[in-house]
């Protein structure tokens, strides 16, 4: 069985995020860089069904600039075997998820994978779309949000965190399977994990190459910061506090 697993560069999750001072984007400019925390979990959980005797190679995918062989490199020292980079061109902006889905889809197409593992989103733009569009072109069953998940041979069960609580289902494989935070803890990355991967394969390929182009399918206006937390007000009763809520459009 062939595992892969689709790798996203994001900003640091401990890192406070500003925006630029034009209102263009995120200030990304000596800010620490890192695998979007859900792909890293779903990195763990490949290598741990690879430990279990259930997998034989793991395979990380990213799309996105060159800057990306980093967070691959990351994916290799914690255990993948493979990393293939679908490189954009800085200039055209961040990767929408109709354009890393087709790619990955390609992908696909030449590795033919058992199981597709990915976060259930990126805490960049927290689409949580690229799932779910590439189990639809691929014409394959998904389970998303899993916060369990158990192979059995030809199938796979998923337990899934949805609003009412936990729902478990049954998928045949291949399928997509988007993680969930309570899945795992991914591990630490050791040195000398780290000095190995550096001799393992990253192939570098040109999304133009795969027959693709940039989508620009929308295009984001500007950015702006979160306004700032007003003062408290105090009221002397419940039926003040529900006219207050109402007066500001929050009842």
């Amino acid at each position: 069985m062939k595992i892969l697993v689709t790798l996203k560069r994001v900003v640091d999750y401990n890192v406070r995020v500003r925006v630029k001072n034009d209102g263009s984007g995120v200030e990304t400019d000596g800010v620490k860089m890192s695998i979007n925390p859900f792909d890293e979990i779903a990195l763990e959980e490949a290598i741990r069904m690879k430990e279990a005797g259930a997998a034989e190679e793991i395979v990380v995918v990213a799309v996105g600039s060159d800057q990306c062989q980093q967070q691959l490199r990351t994916g290799l020292a914690m255990g993948a075997d493979r990393a293939i980079l679908v490189e954009t061109q800085e200039t055209a902006g961040p990767v929408q998820p109709l354009t890393a889905a087709e790619a990955f889809l390609k992908i696909i197409e030449q590795e033919a994978p058992s199981i597709v593992l990915m976060g259930k989103q990126a805490i960049d733009d927290d689409c949580s779309q690229t799932g779910q569009m590439l189990a639809a072109m691929w014409n394959r069953p998904q389970a998303t949000f899993a916060s369990k998940v158990v192979l059995n041979g030809s199938s796979a069960q998923v337990t899934r965190e949805v609003d009412s609580g936990l729902e478990t289902i049954e998928v045949d494989l291949p399928a997509v399977i988007t993680v969930d935070l309570r899945l795992n803890e991914p591990r630490f990355v050791k040195l000398p994990e780290i000095m190995k991967a550096k001799k393992k394969p990253l192939d570098v390929l040109a999304l133009d190459s795969l027959g693709l182009s940039e989508s620009t399918d929308f295009e984001m206006a500007s950015y702006e910061a979160p306004p700032k937390r007003g003062g408290g007000k105090k009221v002397e009763s419940v039926q003040a506090l529900v006219d207050e809520l109402k007066q500001r459009g929050l009842l």
